[in-house]
């Protein structure tokens, strides 16, 4: 299994080089639109190559790695910002898919000894991490009804918070049924509801939504391009899909702890029954993140390498890796049919397209939110109000120092740094925990 894991992973960093050096599809939102500059010929690789580095590298040090220590899981972040900037850079086809695939190679091969280290401690760090996850899936849950908060107001949010407790409620009392896949689905109908109203509202007071249609040529072109590459886009979305169905990938922040304790679960039922709930969460973080993903396809050319990220949806889902494989290459090419029809329609409703922007800003604060209790949850495990206590200076020194460490990984590096620090504290014998 190990050899299999290895292979997979360093196949897909492989791809992922490719076709970020064949400025098909990088997973960082902000190479997309330096990548017709590169392709035109107004910048060289080595330029595009440094800015594509500059806007990964904190990625990668702080989400990425912290992430994947604290889940055992690997992530976009730690395998994908690094084949960005090897496909960018790389001389040639050759060299980045091969750069690529030791990269994969590198990171599989690591992970266990770093978990040995970890677990090996007298004071069980790895252990306690899980709590981080703990709150995550709760706090995600509220994130249409924040996002309608910050774009509509206080009254409808009022309303929506109302509508959405209330099915909370009677979920928990009449079925078993999540009821964060109950919020999540009510707070979204609500969004896209009062989004619509306003757009129709606003044509019939006769406010028409901003003339797109002299950028439609530029748009029909840079969308042949992406045309072009489907089928080595197809190829990375079967084996994105591939990795996730394999139980060693998670997607985004919103999946990671929940499908880490997911895997945990023993008995079969329970298991099947969370991993819906991590889908139908990934499934909604897609919904609020495809205005972006398809007005920069279409203004650039470049997709992203996992696409609307509805590949992770179908990994987790699928019964087996091969069937993940083939209906995650089914998936991608769907997404880019579609794309030329998404652009019409985020034409004509302008509130859906600017609901985006607050639905993932709702997202952020959310999991920054439940990652900082995760994080309190976790070092009160390890070390009560001592670890506390180091996991607060911690995260504010790196407040006070700009935050050198991006604010959404910070209490997951807070914390593994507490680990280590208690650890060393009891070698020391200056500290014993309760």
């Amino acid at each position: 299994m190990e050899i299999y894991n290895i292979g997979l992973i360093a196949a897909l960093c492989a791809m992922t080089a490719l076709i970020a050096h064949m400025s098909a599809a990088v997973f960082h939102d902000g190479i997309r639109p330096i990548l017709p500059q590169l392709i035109e010929g107004n910048m060289t690789r080595r330029d595009a190559g440094s800015v594509a580095f500059g806007l990964s590298i904190g990625f990668v040090a702080s989400v990425g790695i912290s992430f994947t220590l604290s889940t055992g899981l690997l992530n976009p972040w730690l395998l994908f910002l690094p084949t960005d900037i090897i496909g960018v850079m790389a001389a040639n086809r050759v060299i980045a898919a091969i750069g690529g695939g030791i990269w994969g190679v590198l990171v599989v091969t690591s992970l266990a000894g770093v978990n040995a280290v970890l677990t090996g401690l007298p004071i069980d760090a790895l252990g306690a991490l899980g709590e981080l996850g703990t709150p995550v899936m709760s706090a995600f849950a509220l994130f249409p009804l924040l996002a309608i908060f910050y774009q509509f107001g206080w009254k409808p949010g009022a309303v929506a918070a109302v509508v959405i407790l209330i099915s909370r409620l009677l979920v928990i009392k009449f079925t078993a049924i999540y009821p964060e896949s109950i919020q999540i689905f009510v707070g979204m109908v609500m969004l896209v509801g009062i989004a619509i109203r306003k757009d129709m509202t606003d044509k019939a007071n006769g406010t028409a939504p901003p003339d797109m249609s002299g950028m439609r040529s530029l748009f029909e072109e840079r969308t042949k391009r992406i045309f072009k590459n489907m089928p080595f886009l197809a190829v990375t979305g079967a084996l994105i899909a591939a990795a996730a169905a394999s139980g060693i990938f998670a997607g985004s922040e919103v999946s990671i702890y929940s499908l880490a304790e997911a895997y945990k679960i023993e008995d079969a039922a329970a298991q099947k029954e969370a991993l819906n709930q991590v889908a139908l969460s990934e499934f909604m973080r897609g919904l609020g993140f495809i205005p972006l993903i398809a007005t920069t396809a279409l203004a650039t050319g470049v997709y992203g390498v996992v696409g609307f990220t509805f590949v992770f949806v179908v990994g987790y889902l699928s019964p087996n890796v091969p069937v993940a494989a083939v209906l995650g290459a089914v998936t991608i090419c769907l997404e880019i049919l579609l794309l030329r029809s998404i652009g019409r329609f985020l034409e004509q409703f302008p509130s859906i397209r600017n609901a985006s922007d607050n639905i993932r800003n709702s997202m952020n604060i959310l999991m920054e939110f439940a990652l900082l209790i995760g994080g309190v949850l976790a070092v009160m495990k390890m070390g009560s109000t001592t670890g506390f206590t180091i996991f607060a200076v911690l995260y504010y020194l790196n407040e006070v120092m700009g935050r050198p460490v991006l604010k959404i990984a910070a209490p997951a590096v807070a914390a593994i740094l507490t680990g280590v620090i208690l650890n060393i504290l009891f070698v020391l014998g200056l500290f014993v925990p309760a």
